[in-house]
Formats: structure tokens, C-alpha cells, sequence
């Protein structure tokens, strides 16, 4: 058995739209459908008992970019679902991290590992280093936890929003060669499938790392992808400020679920994002 909490934000919509199996548990804060039951985790008790025992928490609940979340969120969200998970014994909660725990760039085009020492930039990156690192400081009780870094999610950010509008000019920082910033992506499709499977490997009782970078095999061009998917952009005036590439190594998902999280082509990820509201609009 498998259940999800934070089914209803951004995560949770696309791995509901893909995802076709009766053996989950849909949760969140208000009632967002038949099946699903309320759990406002920094407030109550979970839901369900012993009969998830064995079974898998996909946890997607957690603040994003931008958001007004408590600085302490991300924490007490992950600490919450390790302690319900925990209580009714079941064997692996997977948690949602973040790239931006990284910081910049390693030195030399280097791509960054989970072995990095995170050096986040940003407050929702650094949020979600503090969530990692009280999580870290409970390990070793039986649970199995792993940590996603997911990369950017086309759809999901400001660049290719779920309904861009084609009129609007992008505007692209003129960085890696003038083709905007460099940074490893993920599809929708690609993503959901890549989270089910690692679902599965949890189930059937696979050993599983701690932390695992999520995204496409190669980083991709912003303007690429803008150009893939048929919107306008132009550079902005420079900025120093911005990193120009920021990849992540994933070779250890490819050692886990080789091709399944797609090449990092712009085709194929806007071909991804396509199919993704196509999905959503039937």
C-alpha cells in the first residue's frame, strides 16, 4: 500500500494524472476527492494505522519556490510523515528536497553529486537543508528514508508554466553562451513514472540510497526549451549574480531506473510537458 501526502499541490497533480493504481492513499489538508482522506499534518494524528504496515510514503507535501511557508515548514512537515510512517510501521518514506540545496556550481563544469556539501543560496533552498539535515539526525531505526533533489520541473516553473502565453516575451539572463541559464530538468510524465517505479523498488524491499538527485540524464538550455516549445524570449541586460549552469550528476538514478527519467532533451521534455496537458485538459 502506498499513500501520498500533499497529493493536491503541484507534485501531487501531475503523479495524479499519470499514475493508474488502486493501491494508494491519497492525503491532504481538505478533501480533494472521492477516496482521499483530510490530514493536516503539523496539526493531527495521521489517518491510517497498522493497515499500512509494510507498505510506502510518497510524502509530496512541503513548501515551493516563493512561497510564504514557515522557515521551519519543510521540517516539521518531513518530521511529521517520519513519525506517521514510523508508528504504523511501514518500511520507506521517500521526502522531497530540492537542487537549490546545492548552491552554485561546482568549480570546473563539474556536475554536483549527493556527496556535495550543500551550500544553498536561497531561503526555500536553505529550508529544505534543514529539513535534510534533522531527518539525517534520525536515521538508523529501522525506516527507510530517502531524500529526492529534484531538479526543475518544466511546467511546474516560471519559465514554462502549465498555461504560458505565447505573447508574453520571455525574458532569458545572458549567460552559457547566450542561450539563458543551464539547469537539469525533469518532464511531468518522466517524473511521475520515475517516483512510481522508485515506489515499487520500496515495496518489493530493494535497498535504496539516502539521497537521490531526480532529473533528466543531461542539463538543458532555458532558451531551448523555450524555443522547443514555440515561445518568444530575449536577454536581459547582464547579471552577475546569476550561476549559468547548474547540473546535477544522476548517475545514481540512472544505476536504479536506467532511461527512465528521459534524455534532457528540450524536444523530449516539452514533448513530456505537452502529453501533461493534454492529460489534464481530457
Amino acid at each position: 500500500m502506498i499513500c501520498i501526502p500533499g497529493a493536491s499541490g503541484r507534485l501531487g497533480r501531475m503523479v495524479r494524472c499519470f499514475w493508474h493504481r488502486t493501491d494508494v492513499l491519497f492525503l491532504g489538508r481538505r478533501d480533494a476527492g472521492p477516496g482521499w482522506l483530510r490530514w493536516d499534518m503539523l496539526t493531527g494524528p495521521a489517518p491510517f494505522g497498522r493497515e499500512m504496515a509494510g507498505g510506502v510514503m510518497l510524502c509530496l507535501a512541503g513548501g515551493v519556490p516563493g512561497g510564504a511557508a514557515e522557515p521551519d515548514r519543510n521540517t516539521d512537515l518531513a518530521m511529521a510523515a517520519c513519525a506517521a510512517a514510523r508508528a504504523a510501521e511501514m518500511r520507506h518514506v521517500f521526502l522531497t528536497s530540492s537542487a537549490a540545496i546545492y548552491g552554485a556550481a561546482p568549480p570546473g563544469g563539474r556536475r554536483l553529486v549527493e556527496e556535495d556539501v550543500p551550500a544553498p543560496l536561497t531561503e526555500y533552498g536553505r529550508t529544505k537543508l534543514e529539513m535534510e539535515r534533522a531527518v539525517a539526525s534520525r536515521r538508523g531505526d529501522g525506516l527507510g528514508v530517502t531524500v529526492l533533489r529534484i531538479g526543475n520541473v518544466i511546467g511546474s516553473d516560471a519559465l514554462v508554466g502549465a498555461d504560458p502565453d505565447p505573447a508574453v516575451m520571455k525574458g532569458l539572463d545572458p549567460v552559457a553562451g547566450g542561450v539563458g541559464p543551464v539547469r537539469s530538468y525533469i518532464g511531468p510524465g518522466r517524473l511521475s513514472r520515475v517516483l512510481e517505479a522508485l515506489v515499487d523498488l520500496a515495496l518489493a524491499g530493494q535497498a535504496l540510497p539516502e539521497v537521490l538527485n531526480i532529473a533528466a540524464v543531461q542539463p538543458v538550455a532555458m532558451g531551448a526549451l523555450l524555443d522547443a516549445a514555440g515561445l518568444r524570449w530575449r536577454a536581459n541586460p547582464p547579471n552577475p549574480a546569476v550561476i549559468p549552469v547548474v547540473a546535477l550528476d544522476t548517475g545514481r538514478l540512472e544505476a536504479l531506473l536506467p532511461g527512465l527519467a528521459g534524455d534532457g532533451s528540450a524536444q523530449d521534455l516539452v514533448a513530456d510537458w505537452q502529453d501533461w496537458q493534454r492529460r489534464r485538459a481530457a
